[in-house]
């Protein structure tokens, strides 16, 4: 039976960013950066999930969920071991309602200190991200046996190394390579150090996107085949296959070390995919920055974010990975998939949208593609990195003032369909 689960991360619910110990992420510095963030948000509160864990962990026991992906704050096990307290009680209140932990890493809050010494253009943060790892495995690992070492470390290095748009607010185009390499590295250390503490389960998880050439113009078909060497193969590429795509490998050979591909390759148990919609991409004006063009997917409905709703995205995704991979691709859980709407609870459109990407899932695994859980993004409405909380995408509203819990119609939905089963 498919294992359905929610999803949330740290700095983007958690808040008390200033108590037991811990110390600066990247992300407090980014959103306290006057005009990095909308309405100059920040993660400071959040939705107090901090305080409020009970109260969450009973939502998600009332919503009949089977697991709970979460991320631990770097920041927090830096800062002591009060931090790895809050973890505890966490692990301990999923397990004794029946709900399977799932803890991932990293999910983009870096401590400002590491960052201050390269961040991930610097391999020995690596390095620090394999003890850190240990440490956190060291204190949960009797209980939890599946970890998702980073999450999205495209868009991690996209936005927040290449763009700017994201902590720690660089941008430096190509000249972020490099951190492709280090998250990797990372990875594929941590991986190791799980293993080394009785893991029973490894995996990462990437964002994924098929992507769609605007035409079928020589140019757009080249400029769609370099961004999918970015967005999709960059990242799954060397820790399925061991090696990175043809195109990129010259631009990351000074930062490889001989056996970094082997430790990269580390075998994994399950490779997790977040997907949220096909790109269309086409060739780039004249004297553009980049070697590809995003253009609009028009005819389908968008979320209130503005991106394009396509739930057969996600079968064509899934079985096209089974065709690339082959055998080296291993069982997939899908660790993200959600919508933002508009505020308040009734939310058909995100029941709509739920509802379209199941069925999606499973005409791929009618396909033969080996898919294992399904965790919906999100649990509650969070802080929404650069766009502040401006976009909701919780099964339950928050209310930013209050701190209240509303659960939505979609909450109702999904609560009624995993009683189904």
């Amino acid at each position: 039976m498919l294992e359905i689960g929610v999803a949330t991360a740290a700095y983007q619910i958690e808040g008390a960013v200033a108590e037991d110990g811990r110390v600066p992420s990247i992300w407090d510095t980014f959103s306290h950066t006057p005009g990095r963030t909308l309405d100059g948000d920040t993660g400071d509160v959040a939705c107090d999930h901090y305080h409020r864990m009970s109260e969450d962990v009973a939502l998600m026991a009332d919503l009949g969920v089977d697991a709970y992906r979460f991320s631990v704050a770097w920041p927090r096990v830096l800062g002591g071991g009060a931090g790895l307290d809050f973890y505890d009680r966490l692990v301990d209140a999923l397990l004794e309602r029946g709900i399977a932990p799932l803890p991932t890493l990293f999910h983009w809050d870096l401590p400002q200190a590491l960052e201050d010494e390269g961040g991930w253009l610097s391999r020995s943060t690596a390095e620090r991200f394999a003890e850190y790892a240990g440490r956190v495995a060291d204190r949960l690992g009797d209980r939890v046996r599946r970890w998702i070492t980073l999450n999205e470390p495209f868009v991690h290095m996209a936005q927040g190394y290449a763009l700017g748009s994201h902590a720690p607010g660089r941008t430096l185009l190509f000249e972020a390579l490099p951190v492709a390499h280090h998250l990797l590295l990372g990875h594929g250390l941590a991986v190791r150090a799980l293993r080394e503490r009785g893991a029973r389960q490894v995996m990462i998880t990437n964002n994924c996107s098929p992507v769609l050439p605007a035409s079928e113009d020589e140019a757009d078909l080249a400029a769609a085949a370099v961004y999918d060497g970015f967005q999709n193969r960059l990242f799954n590429d060397p820790v399925l296959l061991g090696s990175y795509p043809e195109f990129l490998a010259g631009a990351l050979e000074d930062v490889i070390h001989d056996g970094d591909l082997a430790v990269i390759r580390t075998p994994l148990d399950a490779l997790g995919v977040n997907y949220y919609n096909p790109t269309r991409i086409g060739a780039p004006p004249d004297g553009a920055d980049l070697p590809f063009d995003i253009r609009p997917i028009e005819g389908v409905p968008t979320t209130a974010f503005g991106w394009p709703v396509v739930p057969s995205g996600l079968r064509d995704l899934l079985v096209g990975l089974r065709e690339r991979y082959g055998s080296a691709l291993p069982p997939i859980y899908i660790t993200e998939n959600g919508c933002s709407t508009a505020d308040g609870t009734a939310d058909q459109f995100r029941i709509d949208f739920l509802d379209a990407h199941l069925s999606a899932l499973n005409e791929a695994v009618a396909a033969g593609v080996d898919v294992r859980g399904y965790f919906v993004w999100s649990l509650l409405d969070n802080f929404e990195w650069a766009e502040g909380y401006s976009q909701r995408f919780g099964l339950v509203r928050v209310d930013f003032q209050t701190q209240e819990r509303t659960p939505k119609d979609s909450y109702r939905w999904l609560r009624d369909r995993l009683a189904d089963r």
